[in-house]
């Protein structure tokens, strides 16, 4: 299992990660993070796997999602693949929270 990162955490240190928005186009009307990148789940596997986000290999990672268990997944999966990734706990809404 990837770690977890407190969204307090993720705020004070943001400049040190890449956060990766692995939700659906359809639920990013909410709003996002400032800055993340949105790359829905199933593509954030495949792009590791097939080593297209190679680019990102020597960066701390944080994903989420708008529960946290597909933000899990996805820092698992990226983990798996050699990445630094941890996940934001509680995903998007710890962050509105926070």
């Amino acid at each position: 299992m990837a770690d977890k990162i407190t969204a307090d955490i993720l705020k004070s240190q943001k400049n040190d990660f890449v956060i990766i928005d692995v939700r659906e186009s359809d639920e990013l009307d909410g709003g996002k993070i400032e800055n993340s990148i949105h790359m829905p789940l199933g593509l954030s596997i495949r792009n590791a796997k097939k080593k297209q986000i190679e680019n990102l290999r020597d960066k701390k990672i944080c994903t989420y999602c708008g529960t946290g268990y597909r933000g899990n997944i996805a820092a698992d999966e990226l983990v798996k693949e050699g990445f630094d990734a941890v996940t934001l706990d509680g995903g998007y809404p710890a962050w509105n929270q926070s």
